[in-house]
């Protein structure tokens, strides 16, 4: 409590006074004048953008694994992509900042789409699995984290809005959290869906069609006029950090450990009950539950320091994990999948919105996109672990890797981040 009430000031957000029903209708007409600012197509094309990257993951995966027969080569595959992701976003935000987001994207994007067209042509060929996880690797380079990217923008596009601008922030953060969640819904509702029609390659070849068509369409949007970028910022000085994000990071990497070991264990259970095809629909359960949370933090009464969240989601992700290790039926994994989601975007949206309240505006797209690179990493270091766990010990050594890893090292990085904030945020 004493470290929240040290944090009230300086990662809170303003107090209106309004009660549970004012801060509704306060949410509403927040999410109304926030909307208002784009119009509803960038919301489409911003969202859509999104789902190459995570459908990319789960895809890589399941075409790997049915190539070579072992979760552990799926999960390496998957890994490398995720790997080289995390690597080149973080340089890849330092040259939006200081280039603007328009050129970075349109030559991001163009790659990803070769990248992965590549991927899906390999695949129909008779080459060793070590290539096609080589290939997924320089495709994952090319993969924009268009999450991180549009956070940014919306704080250039709220710049207008006067003594609103806070709650407004406050609400696009808590949209984009679950912009992304749902991203990771559809991504692998769309894969699984492929799978079950077509193949996974062709789930590949949908996720390279929709990069090449939407998420050129956000790099080129007009909204990346509000994030012209800062020529006065070096590439070295716009990609250098003290250890408070360093520890969010941290943070952040235990969330992609989350995805990347709950997703291994998903396939792992759904194939040994036959029904392979249905691994991406029960992972996109995962998202579900942390969509209907994300939306509903907006309706949190705004006095509720992020200090004080921060404790409360990682307590709920801990204890919330733990079913997941006496799962053994689809029915089962289900309705914990579902119920787990809850505490995941109200986590991962005060992380982000921590990150904006301690970072210099000129380096916020690469600090957003360290953070976004620290989930690709903790996604590539659980499924790679999960995988060779699972070749032996089954989902069940998949999921406890999810349950061991956020446990094992979430609070002490965490104590240690929050501890730090309030004096950077003084210093600023």
């Amino acid at each position: 409590m004493e470290l929240a009430a040290s944090m009230s000031s300086s990662l809170g957000f303003p107090s209106d006074g309004a009660g549970s029903f004012g801060d509704l209708l306060s949410a509403l007409s927040s999410y109304q004048r926030l909307f208002a600012l784009t119009g509803p197509l960038y919301l489409v094309v911003s969202f859509v953008a999104r789902l190459p990257l995570a459908m990319a993951q789960m895809g890589t995966m399941l075409l790997v694994f049915e190539y070579s027969g072992s979760y552990g080569a799926g999960g390496v595959a998957a890994g490398a992509l995720a790997i080289s992701n995390a690597v080149a976003s973080p340089i890849a935000g330092g040259l939006a900042d200081r280039y603007g987001q328009r050129p970075i994207l349109v030559v991001q994007t163009m790659g990803g789409a070769v990248g992965l067209s590549v991927l899906v042509v390999l695949s129909q060929l008779e080459v060793g699995w070590p290539l096609l996880a080589v290939v997924s690797g320089a495709a994952g380079v090319f993969l924009p984290q268009v999450g991180a990217l549009a956070r940014v923008r919306w704080l250039g596009l709220t710049k207008s809005v006067g003594s609103q601008r806070p709650l407004l922030v406050s609400t696009a953060y808590s949209y984009e959290g679950a912009a992304d969640e749902a991203s990771f819904v559809l991504g692998p509702a769309l894969v699984g869906t492929f799978v079950a029609l077509v193949s996974p390659a062709g789930a590949i070849a949908m996720a390279a069609v929709l990069l090449a068509s939407f998420g050129l369409w956000f790099g080129v949007h007009p909204t990346t006029s509000v994030v012209p970028g800062h020529r006065g910022v070096t590439q070295g000085a716009a990609t250098r950090f003290g250890p408070i994000l360093i520890g969010l990071a941290a943070g952040q990497f235990f969330v992609g450990m989350i995805f990347g070991s709950v997703q291994t264990g998903t396939t792992a259970l759904a194939t040994a009950a036959g029904n392979s095809g249905y691994a991406g629909l029960l992972h996109a359960l995962l998202g579900v539950g942390s969509v209907i949370a994300g939306l509903l933090l907006a309706v949190a009464p705004a006095r509720w320091a992020l200090a004080d969240r921060v404790p409360v989601f990682a307590g709920a992700l801990a204890v919330m994990a733990a079913p997941l290790l006496w799962v053994n039926t689809l029915g089962m994994l289900a309705v914990a999948l579902l119920v787990f989601g809850l505490a995941v975007a109200p986590y991962m949206i005060t992380i982000f919105a921590a990150c904006g309240q301690v970072t210099d505006p000129k380096r916020l797209g690469a600090a957003m996109m360290v953070l976004a690179a620290a989930t690709s990493l903790g996604y590539a270091t659980g499924s790679s672990t999960a995988g060779r766990i699972a070749d032996f010990a089954g989902y069940t050594g998949a999921y406890a890797v999810t349950v061991g890893g956020w446990r094992g090292g979430l609070c002490p990085v965490f104590c240690a981040a929050l501890r730090a904030a309030p004096s950077a945020s003084a210093r600023r």
